[in-house]
């Protein structure tokens, strides 16, 4: 059963549209926070609700290796274990792998990698990536993938990506078999309360035609929705549009698109415009922790000392908590201080900035 995507205005290649899951509609085009270990740094569930937060985006890897796979599917799923009732995507742990070269071995079969934890070793195919994303119960999941480096030369990025796009036809496969199995669901429910959906990701490198071939092949498999991944792995900003403005070209209009882990907040406004309909990035979280701050007048290290007199707000075009509440002379003080609440009230800013700036695109379609 495909997920519910229904795009109910255009203008030139972006959409407006909502996705319906089983934990409640999704308005697109969506920025979703990522909360690798079932939380985003610093937030709690009730503030990224206030926030308007409409999915969240869960780590495979990082939830397989801890608190386990059975632990969370026995307390409810992610929905039930973070308290959560909104949606979920979960990656595949790909990414991940691919960024543990120095950890990892790689066979037709899948990856055997050892935890940066404790070292234990552990092993992902399509079908055990599947299985946990299952057991994870997540609204979105996404098929298992190898993301290939760069640069990388032409035969190395061909043979990933038929890689790939094995892995995606036996993700798909095991998904069909399993996809009953999500802890949430059970026989008194409708099917269309207990829907979890599986996305395909179209890999290729930089290489265009790749990108074309991949996009095709994958369709050809069939999924709810398509992402593009192995982007933000060390090219330009300009080579990145480039190959995502290419590869749209060959995605289905009438199902959702998913451009994976990229975006600066002027970069995903540019990407929506583009035709994307969902995104994620640990950027408004990661650039908060270490006082990188993003408003409408340009990006503010509030950790400089020009500031410990400011008495003015952070942005005075926002209108979140942080915003309205606190002068950028006392958010300077509480990051010099090393205080805990300078990530908490940074990280709030943050995420506000990136879902406003979502929320006016979605405004201007």
């Amino acid at each position: 059963m495909s997920v519910p995507f229904e795009i109910k205005a255009r203008k030139d290649s972006s959409r407006k549209g909502t996705l319906t899951t089983s934990h409640g509609p999704v308005e697109t085009p969506v920025f979703m926070p990522v909360g690798t270990q079932a939380t985003v740094k610093g937030m709690s569930q009730d503030i990224l609700e206030e926030l308007g937060v409409q999915i969240l985006l869960g780590n495979t890897y990082h939830l397989l290796l801890r608190p386990g796979i059975e632990q969370v599917r026995n307390l409810g799923g992610l929905h039930g274990f973070m308290s959560w009732p909104r949606a979920i995507l979960t990656d595949s742990g790909g990414f991940q792998v691919f960024s543990l070269s120095e950890l990892r071995k790689l066979t037709e079969e899948g990856v055997t990698f050892r935890s940066h934890l404790d070292g234990s070793s552990h092993f992902l195919s399509p079908e055990t990536a599947i299985a946990a994303q299952i057991g994870l119960g997540a609204d979105i999941i996404m098929a298992f993938d190898e993301c290939t480096e760069y640069p990388a030369d032409a035969g190395r990025v061909r043979a990933s990506m038929d890689l790939t796009l094995r892995w995606a036809g036996r993700s798909k496969k095991y998904f069909e078999e399993h996809k009953d199995e999500v802890p949430w669901a059970s026989p008194e429910q409708s099917a269309d309360s207990r829907r979890q959906v599986l996305f395909g990701i179209v890999q290729g490198g930089m290489d265009l035609e790749l990108r074309r071939e991949s996009a095709e092949r994958t369709i050809e498999i069939g999924f709810d929705g398509y992402a593009i991944g192995g982007l933000s792995v060390g090219e330009s900003r300009a080579l990145t549009r480039e190959v995502v403005e290419a590869t749209l070209e060959y995605l289905p209009q009438d199902k959702p698109r998913y451009l994976m882990g990229v975006g600066t907040p002027e970069e995903i406004a540019e990407y929506a415009k583009l035709g994307v309909d969902m995104m994620d990035c640990v950027l408004p979280t990661r650039a908060a922790r270490h006082g990188l701050l993003f408003t409408s007048e340009g990006k503010i290290s509030i950790k400089q000392v020009r500031y410990a007199s400011d008495q003015g707000p952070l942005d005075p075009n926002c209108n979140c908590r942080v915003c309205t509440r606190y002068s950028r002379a006392y958010l300077r003080h509480l990051y010099a201080s090393s205080e805990v609440l300078a990530q908490v009230l940074n990280t709030i800013h943050n995420l506000s900035f990136y879902l406003d700036t979502m929320q006016r695109v979605r405004h201007s379609i």
